[in-house]
């Protein structure tokens, strides 16, 4: 089995769903002859034809629109903005309407549709290209929030978007998309939505974080261990809904809690997941949770996002205040 990149294992996904169900349908900006702004569905054109693998005019609210009306119809539209930066003016379609259906049509009718994007720094581009925003969309009742981070992930996540019933915000770190190479069976088995996934065992803090920031927050664990020190890593890869169990049950067994994020610090999903630690396992704490954050600015660009972006360093300095706090 060969390896694959984070955004080819977007592909795969794609192509296995497409083939499985011929309710799905991709449409989006330059998805179909130019297979999208990072090529995560190139090829899907060739195969599927264009009445399956649509471009779209550059216009944002009119893709939210379509996909929405497409799934109130049955079929089930992957819809694709080019960086999550654009995915505003949608937000009227996807907020007003594909968040709110089931509940203002008493269940009669659902929303099955996945709005995916790139989100996050990485490629040095003005501020709409490097947006951050994850938390607007976990605020809003009826939405989930799904972010992959790596390529295992991203095509079990994908897998279980498609064929979830209501809607899907699902993010995809475009600073991830060719960082690292995975084996991924294209065997079509989806992964868990609302789970966090453990993926290093620890005892004596815990590290939780998403996204881009799983590059980091995993050297991070590397450097400690040679010092002694024992870092569980909590990837939360669906910040709504909040799977706060696996988060407690972690912070209990270590005492200590770092929470990572590339997003602005304030009104963060970081933020919300140390307050339900304070409401529901304060007693569990060593020390007080740190958060990691990005800042409460636009992204610098180009060549000041990397100061913008948590660093190991500041990761590595939190790490070791919660383990130094008397």
């Amino acid at each position: 089995m060969s390896e694959i990149t984070l955004v080819e294992a977007i592909n795969q996904a794609l192509a296995y769903e497409m083939q499985a169900d011929e309710s799905v349908i991709i449409l989006g900006e330059d998805v179909a002859k130019n297979g999208g702004v990072f090529r995560a569905t190139v090829g899907l054109l060739d195969k599927f034809g264009a009445d399956r693998v649509r471009d779209t005019p550059l216009a944002e609210s009119m893709i939210g629109g379509v996909a929405i009306g497409m799934a109130l119809q049955g079929l089930k539209p992957v819809a694709e903005f080019q960086f999550m930066g654009f995915i505003y003016p949608a937000v009227n379609q996807i907020i007003n309407h594909a968040a709110r259906m089931r509940h203002r049509t008493h269940g009669r009718l659902h929303c099955s549709v996945v709005f995916r994007t790139p989100y996050g720094c990485g490629i040095h581009a003005p501020e709409h290209h490097s947006e951050s925003t994850e938390a607007l969309f976990a605020h809003i009742p009826g939405l989930r929030v799904v972010i992959p981070s790596s390529p295992l992930r991203a095509y079990g996540l994908l897998l279980a978007a498609i064929r979830n019933p209501d809607p899907v915000i699902f993010l995809e770190p475009s600073r991830l998309y060719r960082w690292a190479k995975q084996a991924v069976p294209d065997d079509g088995q989806a992964l868990p939505l609302d789970k966090c996934f453990t993926l290093r065992q620890g005892t004596d803090v815990t590290l939780v974080t998403w996204g881009a920031m799983l590059k980091e927050t995993m050297a991070v664990a590397d450097q400690l261990a040679v010092n002694g020190v024992s870092a569980e890593i909590i990837d939360v890869a669906t910040v709504k809904p909040l799977d706060i169990v696996t988060i407690l049950n972690s912070v209990e067994k270590t005492g200590r809690c770092v929470i990572v994020h590339e997003a602005a610090r304030t009104g963060g999903i970081g933020a919300d997941i140390s307050a339900q630690i304070a409401e529901q396992g304060l007693l569990f704490l060593k020390a007080p949770v740190k958060r990691v954050t990005g800042y409460d600015t636009t992204v610098p660009y180009p060549r000041l996002e990397k100061y913008y972006l948590p660093s190991e360093k500041q990761i590595l300095k939190a790490v070791q205040d919660v383990m130094e706090f008397a």
